[in-house]
């Protein structure tokens, strides 16, 4: 194993992985050699000290196993050069434009199906497929809000490791990494993008969501509160938007309007609900109607209230339809796709269900509803047993499990215990718009694997989060 010391003092080891900050020979990418220089001159520990201090004064948490944790911020910023973020951009931008057209395909025509470009159970097999959104008109589109998980491999490419349509949460987290960081480094570059009005962006969003036309609509953020792990997120958006902050039991239905009790005498009437709770499905294991289903269905289908992002949009983000997004934006949009997503494998069939196990140790399975990192099995890291098991599992539940390619993540360098070292990261970037019209959050949330190899970066299984520099 080659090992180099950096001229900005840690040791650096490429072991077969890209760098987004030093080349294979251990010296600064051009663009990150004055940051680089800045943080060899700073005492590391106290910097991680200040910005602990600075996300606990703000707040900033996730919730883990029903406890606050504190949001992870690591003060060493992750740069993104301008030509390769216009791709990004443009990339992402398609992408959302096209999940959009297939959701709203599901629930009308279902042409992609008749068409033979994705096999219909991609929809009619998902957890998330909601059959009494059949028909229901929808205003902009089923998802103004995306978020998407944006890796780069060994090689250096981006790819879409993961689409995220039904709640996409990261906005906040984004906009506190920067808050946080911004002013313990001195010395941000010039030609930095600011984030840009990404609340004005999600505001008209949300707006334009609104049934019917004209005017100035109610909007409110719904939460499930102080339980929810992205609380924080919640009260942190409702403040920016100036828009209620609302729970379940503060929002009533008459005469088919949805009403919300937020601190006034009466109930005032909504137009729009940003839903935020853990609880995103009308139906609940048993077929019988959730709270959501029980309040808002009615309203939602009576078209005098929109939901954000709408029920039903779950069918664009399974992990099966992720196998065929690019033939989606090949059939919505007569274009080929700008990005790439990690390469998917669709296991219903027994071909390749038995070609996929028998490289079980070199590929990553995951389930079908995951999220959060959940019952992922990384091939090459797994025990034996672990390999075992999953053979057992995917066999009984042929249409339950997906596989894809290993991805060696890029990493980044990270301060852990007072020096610089190498962790791997990926980008949660949000695409925010309305029918054919979307804008790319002009920066991101970069998350940070913070022990060393661990390759999942979510809040939820310990990972952080670093501030993301977009170049003009």
């Amino acid at each position: 194993m080659v090992r180099r010391e950096s001229g900005d003092g840690f040791v650096y080891d490429p072991a077969g992985f890209y760098d987004e900050a030093l080349t294979p020979d251990g010296r600064p990418r051009p663009h990150y050699a004055d940051v680089l220089a800045e943080l060899a001159r700073l005492d590391l520990v106290r910097l991680c000290e200040r910005v602990r201090e600075a996300a606990r004064a703000m707040g900033a948490s996730f919730r883990v196993d029903g406890r606050p944790t504190p949001f992870v911020v690591d003060p060493v910023p992750r740069i993104i050069e301008a030509p390769e973020w216009n791709l990004l951009e443009r990339g992402l931008c398609q992408r959302a434009v096209a999940l959009n057209r297939f959701i709203a395909d599901v629930y009308g025509a279902r042409e992609i199906f008749e068409a033979g470009v994705v096999p219909s159970r991609v929809a009619f097999g998902a957890e998330h497929l909601e059959p009494w959104m059949n028909g229901v008109e929808i205003g902009s589109c089923h998802a103004p809000v995306a978020g998407f998980d944006v890796v780069r491999d060994a090689s250096g490419e981006l790819l879409v490791l993961e689409d995220n349509l039904r709640t996409p949460s990261g906005l906040a987290y984004m906009d506190a990494a920067r808050r946080i960081c911004e002013p313990l480094l001195p010395g941000a570059r010039d030609d930095r993008r600011e984030l840009g009005d990404f609340v004005g962006l999600l505001g008209a969003a949300l707006r334009a969501a609104a049934p019917g036309d004209g005017g100035d609509p109610s909007v409110v953020v719904l939460s499930d509160g102080p339980a929810n792990s992205a609380w924080f997120e919640h009260r942190f958006l409702a403040r920016l938007l100036e828009i209620p902050l609302v729970r379940p039991d503060q929002l009533s239905v008459k005469a088919g309007v949805v009403q919300a009790s937020v601190g006034g005498p009466s109930a005032k009437p909504v137009d729009v609900i940003y839903r935020r709770t853990d609880e995103d499905r009308l139906r609940g294991r048993r077929g019988r109607p959730t709270w959501l289903a029980e309040t808002l269905l009615e309203p939602v289908r009576r078209g005098t209230v929109a939901v954000v992002n709408a029920f039903g949009s779950g069918v664009g983000d399974d992990k099966l339809a992720h196998a065929y997004v690019e033939d989606m934006v090949r059939f919505y949009l007569g274009e080929e796709p700008l990005l790439r997503s990690v390469h998917t494998y669709d296991l219903a069939g027994e071909t390749a269900r038995g070609w996929a196990l028998r490289r079980r140790d070199r590929l990553v399975f995951k389930p079908r509803a995951g999220h959060g990192g959940q019952g992922i099995v990384v091939g090459p890291h797994a025990q034996p047993r672990d390999r075992r098991l999953l053979g057992r599992l995917v066999r009984k539940s042929i249409d339950g499990f997906i596989a894809q390619e290993t991805v060696a993540l890029s990493r980044h360098p990270t301060v852990c215990d007072g020096r610089l070292e190498p962790r791997h990261v990926d980008l949660r970037a949000f695409a925010v718009g309305s029918g054919a019209e979307f804008t790319v959050v002009p920066g991101a949330l970069t998350r940070v694997a913070m022990g060393a190899g661990d390759l999942v970066v979510n809040s939820s299984q310990g990972g952080g989060g670093k501030d993301t520099w977009v170049l003009r």
